[in-house]
């Protein structure tokens, strides 16, 4: 009795009384063993031991650290000495001895053991999947064990059977097999409960390796499955309604016996399920989904999954029932009053529980449709669809719930295939609806968003699964709804190696399209969406990216090259059932072109600059993977039909076969030895893509090699300007204009974004390399646009990191090989240039561009200023070999730039003369420097056309042997449109022929285009030219005077009075050293048009007019000095009045003149008179008593030229200027006053009389009306007036008094 008592008292113990129990526990445990094998343990009592033993084969470590971290500090620590542990082994061991030695104890153990089944006290504990410690395993496992023994070595056969019904106390039948096959769900329980439970042989064989087991993702479906299935022809096999519909009602009860969260719950929907499908009583049937779905708790995934395939099961055989059910819950969301109560509160608790009903709704919807009939499906599913009905599934937001209004998608239509292969096919309806609900439901929420990254990837792989789904049933999938299926359905951020197992195993099946192309298409845009991984900067994105590519590039082999499976299966297979070939076509009927993709479809090029930079990768895995993809790629081309019309040699195809042969032991070699250097394998793999590349993939991967030297991996980046050089340098001859400039432009983007000093000046350098393999021209051309597009819309001078393009000018005029093409090339570019408005004068307004506003101008001047300041020795020697076209270009500019700066455009004559002052300090020319720096920004025409002239003079005697070269380029430049330009190497010959000695033959092509320029449009061009043919050196001057002297001719009637005036000065110089037979034939028509310019308003033409008719007196000899000698008689009173002029250079060249004329009129007083005081004075006085004299050497000596002196000097009185009017007044009085001639004073006195009393009272000029008086005085006093006196003073007064009387008036 006592030990009774303390069993009791330990069966009623706490856990906080066990502590101090465990010892003496352990020691009671080892006693009823004993008691046991000596026959002690008998009838009630004995079952009470037996109790005892089970119950401590419950305890695990918990109990333990229960009593470890109790409160009580006077636990003693010999206490912890005996652990939970040790008691339930030694329980364990204890119960299972007196099970299988003691024969005697089977009266007491049976049907005890099968009391400790059911109860709930052992299922009190939370049992998950792969909780091994838990109460219910550890508890069921001894009993089941012990049982399974007692079974094994019973005595008394039936019996055994018929004594459990006799006891109301043992579990029914029903009530152990709805236990038993619940807990079959664990396989990997501890120590195998399922087999412990199952004699099975089949099922005992999938679970008895458990290592094995663990290797299958699925194992836990697998075996429920099984458990169902076992369940099922069970159930088949009793064929008792009454029974069945007992255990039914078993199965409704033992809900109690599992929390909601146990897994365990989820079976036990099922095990019902099944159930209820071979119940044929709708009635029973309605009320045990009714219970099973109120004792669901479809917040938990795993519940609500379980109950969804019970109502899938339930369908089988009540399709009907279970929709009614559905309707009745999906018309009924949120609708009870505590729920809306709740809602009006928390927003949260609404979308939550939607959530949770939504997502359960919609698997159970899936899962009907899955098991139910195939004959009757079709109906109910274009019912669901047509009424839009899973519409309103599609506002969940949580993760699983989207998982599960995808997967009852997938459901939906993989039951329409199941139907097809079961001989009811029929097409979805709304199938386009249903995928767009798919990728509605697979982006991303970014209000919500997910709180695991993992649940987003998996809700994109059941997506994807469920569009393969879709894809693969009728209606006929079109082209445009495919490819919007595969653009939406992009990876994720986050390449995750495990999930892209599940989405390149579905995708792969979208590649059966109707041809070849279309599943080229399609693998290429898998293909790049994976491009971001493989690019990625994180190292295991890029390797798995790698992987990803090369397994997918490994599955398109097989099902569009070999004619695989799209899993990968050789022959026939299940995968194939879903291939309509009526829809797809008889493949093995038609031509292979149509089947198989064409080569250029796989967009070789495109692909390999991806996949290329991943050879040089840093990690070796990714370099070994990436060269497996090229190689893959490859074989793939290679084995695919050629283009039609395109012929291909027997030497190309070997040649492409060894380089593809050369590829794989490439591959080998990384496989088995990983020491080798990464470089070299680099090169080698490059040589064999060099070989392997068509000419149109060569292009396509040159005009994308932008992204791959932009690789965030830089060792990458260089692997790829290295691939790049190689190619242009094998195989650039291959390449047309167009591809070198998109190629051109490719590298040009990689430089700019390039942020690593050292790759962009790499990228600079295959751009070099580029153009010195192919088309220097167009390269230059390119970087010189894209430089001019930065001048216009960026500030340069701010670039982070400097400008890109100063870079490159910098590399090429470093190079050896391109720094003279380059600097002639920009030379080239800038003569070229577009025409300036305002600067051209014979082309139409439709011809007429401003080069300023695509920057090509300022482009072209940055280049220069980069080229002298950054070419170092290379670039210095290649403006010295070019020093005279760079001169006279610059030179020809200055002319363009001035042009500008008259419409207000400053910035680019500073950045010339910038650019101008860098070549100075390259060349060494500092005097030339100093010449730009002190006048280079006088922006007025007179200024910077000196300006030429004086660095042309600088230039004459800096570098003599230069002027040549020099000349012969500007001669050419003389027949530019631009005016400006022309002006600038008219300015410059001019300068330059005065040095021209030496020149020979070039001398006579520089006359022959000064002369022939001097009809040019520019007036400035045409004083230049002249200005240069008159600056002939001495020596040759006489060769070439007649074809001076006409030219001059023809410009003194020039319209331009500055022209006018140059040739006048030009005649001027060039009659120094003519020789009379090159004057004497123009003489006279030199003489007149001297003398209309001796009227002009200039007073430098004045002079100079005066001055060169004084130095034609050289030539009035002989057979012409009659004539000459009337020229000098209609010149003499215009040099007379002049000598008095307002300008004292008119005055000098008008004494001059007179004094060299003088002899060829032949009157001895002139010569005197000229010698006077008064002649040479310039007081007014002492002029006034030069006029009497002269005018009495004119009437003494020349009276019969009198009349025509009288006519020239009246016409005076009207001349422009007051001074000269003056003195032809003083002229004429002097020449009536002394005259005798009779018909000169009829002629003259009563004109000029009466002139000059006009003049004296309205002319506004004191010195006219001064002179006036004088000469009227002069009349007065004369003896041949008494005549006309009289007459003449009664006419004064009246005119006196009319003039008087109009004052008045006025």
């Amino acid at each position: 009795m006592l030990l009774l008592s303390i069993v009791s008292a330990s069966r009623n113990a706490g856990d906080s009384d066990l502590q101090f129990l465990f010892e003496g526990c352990l020691k009671l445990g080892m006693l009823i063993v004993v008691m046991a094998s000596h026959c002690y343990l008998v009838g009630s009592s004995g079952e009470m031991f037996i109790e005892y033993l089970v119950r401590h084969c419950a305890l695990t470590d918990q109990n333990r650290s229960d009593l470890e971290s109790t409160p009580n500090k006077r636990i003693e620590m010999k206490i912890g000495a005996v652990t939970p542990g040790e008691l339930r082994a030694v329980c364990e061991k204890g119960l299972l001895l007196v099970t299988i030695t003691i024969p005697e104890m089977e009266h007491i153990l049976w049907p005890f053991l099968l009391r400790m089944i059911n109860p709930r006290i052992y299922t009190g504990a939370v049992a998950t999947k792969f909780s091994l410690e838990n109460k219910t395993s550890l508890v069921l496992l001894q009993v089941c064990r012990c049982i399974s023994e007692l079974w094994r070595h019973r005595s008394y056969g039936s019996d055994m059977l018929s004594e459990c019904k006799t006891r109301p106390d043992i579990p029914t039948a029903e009530e152990l097999l709805a236990r038993l096959v619940v807990l079959l769900h664990d396989p990997l329980a501890r120590e195998q409960l399922a087999t412990q439970i199952l004699t099975i042989p089949k099922m005992k064989a999938y679970v008895s390796d458990t290592e094995d087991l663990k290797q299958d993702p699925s194992y836990q479906d697998t075996w429920d499955d099984m458990i169902i299935n076992f369940l099922a022809e069970s159930l088949d096999v009793i064929q008792d309604a009454d029974w069945v519909m007992s255990l039914g009602n078993v199965f409704a009860k033992h809900y109690e016996l599992y929390t909601s969260d146990d897994e365990h719950a989820a079976l036990l929907h099922r095990c019902l399920g099944i159930l209820l499908q071979k119940v044929n009583d709708r009635a029973y049937v309605r009320d045990k989904i009714d219970w099973m779905y109120k004792q669901a708790n479809i917040a938990i995934p795993t519940n609500r999954l379980g109950l969804a395939k019970a109502m899938g099961l339930v369908a089988a055989s009540h399709l009907d029932t279970v929709l009614e059910k559905l309707k009745d819950i999906l018309d009924n969301v949120g609708q009870s009053i505590f729920q809306r109560i709740l809602s009006l509160f928390s927003d949260s608790f609404r979308t939550e529980d939607s959530d949770d009903i939504h997502a359960a709704l919609a698997l159970m919807y899936g899962y009907a449709a899955k098991y139910a009939p195939s004959t009757v499906i079709e109906a109910r599913i274009n019912a669901l669809v047509g009424t839009n009905m899973l519409s309103r599934l599609l506002h969940v937001r949580h993760p699983k719930a989207k998982q599960a209004v995808i997967t009852a998608i997938d459901l939906l239509g993989n039951a329409v295939i199941n139907a097809a292969e079961n001989g009811a096919p029929f097409p979805l309806k709304r199938r386009d609806q249903l995928l767009d609900y798919i990728l509605t439901l697979m982006g991303r929420d970014d209000n919500d968003g997910f709180a695991d990254y993992n649940e987003l990837l998996r809700t994109q792989a059941l997506a994807i699964s469920a569009c393969t789904t879709l894809v693969s049933v009728e209606p006929k999938l079109t082209v445009e709804t495919r490819n919007h299926v595969m653009k939406v359905s992009k990876f994720p951020d986050k390449f995750d190696r495990p999930h892209w197992g599940s989405l390149q195993y579905k995708m792969i099946q979208l590649m059966f399209g109707e041809d070849g192309r279309s599943r080229a298409e399609l693998l290429l845009l898998i293909l790049r969406q994976i491009d971001q991984f493989v690019s990625s900067p994180v190292e295991y994105q890029r390797k798995r990216g790698c992987l990803a590519v090369h397994e997918m590039l490994l599955k398109f082999r097989m099902v569009c090259v070999s004619g695989y499976c799209a899993l990968g299966c050789h022959g026939s297979c299940a995968h194939n059932k879903q291939i309509d070939r009526t829809l797809y076509g008889n493949f093995s009927k038609l031509p292979s072109a149509f089947v198989l993709p064409s080569r250029e479809a796989l967009c070789l090029g495109d692909r390999v600059i991806m996949y290329l930079p991943r050879c040089a990768d840093t990690n070796s895995e990714v370099r070994k993977l990436s060269a497996q993809i090229l190689d893959q790629l490859f074989s793939i081309s290679l084995s695919l039909p050629k283009p039609a019309g395109l012929s291909i040699s027997a030497e190309d195809i070997e040649l492409s076969y060894g380089a593809l042969s050369s590829l794989e032991d490439v591959i080998a070699i990384l496989r088995n030895d990983t020491s080798i250097d990464p470089s070299e394998v680099f090169n080698r793999i490059v040589s064999s893509l060099c070989i392997l590349l068509t000419k149109d993939e060569l292009v396509a991967m040159l005009h994308g090699c932008s992204v791959a030297i932009c690789d965030k991996i830089k060792q990458s980046a260089e692997g790829a300007i290295q691939a790049v050089v190689e190619f242009v340098t094998k195989r650039g001859g291959e390449l047309t204009e167009i591809d070198i400039s998109r190629t051109t432009q490719s590298l040009i983007s990689a430089t700019v974004h390039a942020t690593d000093k050292h790759l962009r000046v790499e990228t600079l350098g295959a751009i070099a390399s580029l153009a010195e393999s192919t088309s220097p021209k167009t390269v230059f051309d390119e970087v010189l646009a894209t430089a001019g597009r930065d001048t216009v819309t960026k500030d340069i001078s701010r670039l982070r990191g400097g400008w890109p393009m100063q870079d490159a000018f910098y590399a090429f005029s470093q190079h050896m090989v391109l720094s003279a093409l380059f600097l002639e090339h920009v030379i080239s570019v800038l003569s070229q240039i577009p025409i300036l408005k305002g600067d051209v004068d014979r082309v139409e307004d439709t011809q007429v561009d401003n080069h300023t506003e695509d920057g090509k101008l300022q482009a072209a001047i940055f280049a220069l200023t980069a080229f002298f300041r950054g070419g170092g020795k290379v670039g210095k020697r290649a403006v010295e070999q070019n020093y005279a076209s760079v001169l006279s270009e610059l030179m020809l500019q200055l002319g363009s730039c001035h042009g500008l700066t008259c419409s207000g455009q400053l910035e680019p004559l500073r950045n010339l003369l910038t650019a101008f002052q860098a070549f100075c300090e390259c060349v060494g020319d500092l005097e030339m420097g100093k010449i730009l720096a002190r006048d280079g920004e006088l922006s007025e025409n007179e200024r910077w056309i000196n300006l030429i002239g004086d660095i042309a003079g600088c230039i004459s005697i800096k570098r003599p042997k230069e002027v040549q070269n020099i000349c012969l380029f500007l001669k050419k430049s003389l027949d530019r449109p631009q005016k400006y330009q022309r002006e600038a190497a008219a300015a410059a010959l001019s300068e330059f022929v005065r040095y021209s000695g030496g020149l020979g033959s070039l001398l006579e092509q520089m006359v022959e285009v000064l002369c022939r320029r001097v009809s040019d449009e520019s007036s400035t061009v045409r004083r230049f030219c002249l200005r240069g043919l008159v600056q002939i050196p001495l020596i040759h001057i006489l060769k070439y005077t007649t074809q001076v002297l006409g030219v001059i001719l023809a410009l003194l009637d020039d319209s331009d009075e500055s022209v006018q005036l140059t040739a006048v000065s030009c005649l001027l110089m060039i009659l120094e050293s003519s020789p009379d037979d090159a004057v004497e034939p123009i003489l006279l028509n030199l003489s007149i048009r001297l003398r209309n310019l001796q009227t002009s308003m200039n007073a430098k033409m004045r002079a100079s007019s005066f001055a060169v008719f004084g130095a034609l007196s050289s030539y009035g000899i002989g057979s012409l000095k009659e004539a000459f000698v009337e020229q000098v008689h209609a010149a003499v009173p215009r040099l007379v009045l002049h000598l008095h002029d307002e300008d004292v250079s008119v005055r000098q060249a008008c004494r001059n003149t007179l004094k060299r004329v003088c002899p060829l009129m032949e009157i001895e007083g002139l010569l005197t008179l000229v010698n006077t005081h008064s002649f040479l004075s310039d007081h007014r006085s002492d002029y006034e008593d030069f006029l009497r004299d002269i005018a009495k050497q004119f009437t003494q000596h020349l009276p019969s030229r009198v009349d025509t002196y009288m006519a020239s000097t009246v016409q005076a009185f009207d001349a422009p200027w007051p001074i000269i009017q003056a003195n032809a007044m003083y002229l004429c009085s002097s020449m009536l006053s002394l005259s005798d001639s009779q018909h000169i004073l009829a002629v003259y006195h009563t004109q000029v009389f009466g002139m000059l009393v006009g003049k004296m009272s309205r002319s506004p000029d004191a010195v006219v009306r001064a002179t006036c008086s004088a000469a009227l005085g002069l009349l007065l006093k004369s003896s041949n007036s008494c005549s006309w006196r009289a007459f003449h003073l009664d006419r004064l007064d009246s005119t006196i008094r009319n003039h008087d009387a109009e004052s008045t008036m006025n």
